[in-house]
């Protein structure tokens, strides 16, 4: 006898159950694409996002100059037609050196979106699925890791692993962020698993590896996609940050946190050394959290 009361062949069980996820065609999300852009908010915000990568990949097509080049005659001008953000103290180009400081601040935040979506996902995964023992003590150790501002952790971390190298603080943020995606993965994977297809997969006797991987997984994946972009704009905020106070990249290479806080003794003078990366450095965060607002609200049919 099946689970519903329907006499089966020997030998035969029920057919497990596919998932009810809603799936949607490539037609129908490059609309939804097409409506989202229509948004002059949003086009801008991955308008820069886009172009902030490009500046990580090939920083020689914004800015072909040496940002090391020293010309000690143009110290400290402020910005200008030949110098957008104008030059520091050594009478380097700010705007060259925040470009090619895009090659080192990005790739540790995405080495820290990385760490965290990845570890964060697989915990909260097993908490949520396993439950029981597993869940108690994995969730203990989320608490106390959130019991620690997140900023604190990565402090403590990057002190442990060694200053002077971005990819060390891409790291440590990276470990900072896990906490937060393991609580909301294992928030899906508990609502998923009550789901009536997955209790079906089960009562079909499915093995609790393929329900995992057929049902649960993609059907609680979605809100933590959409965190990849807040994350990566916490990130780019957290490594900046670090930079500031001396755990990235040493002198005189030029990093985005570094740049800025170079600049913080001419604030009265030079105004433009701390202020113009500060704003990028904003103007991306925001841009990032912006996409995934718009994302997230597509995901849940939301504006």
């Amino acid at each position: 006898m099946s689970a519903t009361g329907v006499a089966l062949p020997a030998g035969e069980r029920l057919p497990e159950p596919e998932s009810t996820g809603r799936t949607r065609s490539p037609r129908s999300l490059l609309r939804s694409l097409a409506d989202l852009l229509r948004t002059p908010g949003l086009a801008l915000s991955l308008l820069w996002v886009g172009l902030v990568i490009v500046a990580a990949v090939a920083p020689s097509l914004f800015a072909p100059g040496d940002p090391l080049a020293v010309d000690t005659v143009a110290r400290l001008r402020p910005p200008s037609p030949g110098h957008p953000f104008g030059t520091d103290r050594l009478g380097r180009d700010l705007f060259d050196e925040m470009v090619h400081g895009t090659g080192r601040t990005l790739p540790a935040a995405a080495l820290a979106t990385v760490i965290g979506l990845s570890a964060g996902s697989l915990l909260g995964l097993l908490a949520g699925f396993l439950r029981g023992v597993s869940d108690l003590v994995i969730m203990r150790l989320v608490d106390v890791l959130l019991s620690i501002p997140g900023l604190l952790l990565a402090l403590m971390l990057v002190s442990v692993l060694g200053k002077g190298n971005a990819l060390d603080v891409g790291i440590a943020i990276g470990v900072a962020a896990i906490a937060s995606t393991a609580r909301v993965m294992r928030a899906e994977v508990l609502r998923v698993s009550e789901s009536g297809f997955v209790e079906a997969a089960r009562t079909g006797g499915a093995r609790w590896t393929r329900v995992v991987l057929r049902h649960v997984l993609p059907n609680s994946i979605g809100p933590v996609w959409v965190l990849t972009l807040l994350l990566f704009g916490e990130a780019i905020l957290g490594v900046t940050t670090l930079s500031f106070l001396g755990f990235g990249a040493q002198p005189p290479t030029p990093e985005w946190g570094s740049l800025v806080s170079s600049g913080r003794d001419f604030l009265g003078s030079a105004w433009w050394l701390s202020i113009l990366p500060g704003v990028v450095v904003a103007l991306t965060v925001l841009a990032a959290n912006r996409v995934s607002r718009a994302f997230d609200g597509e995901r849940t049919g939301l504006r």
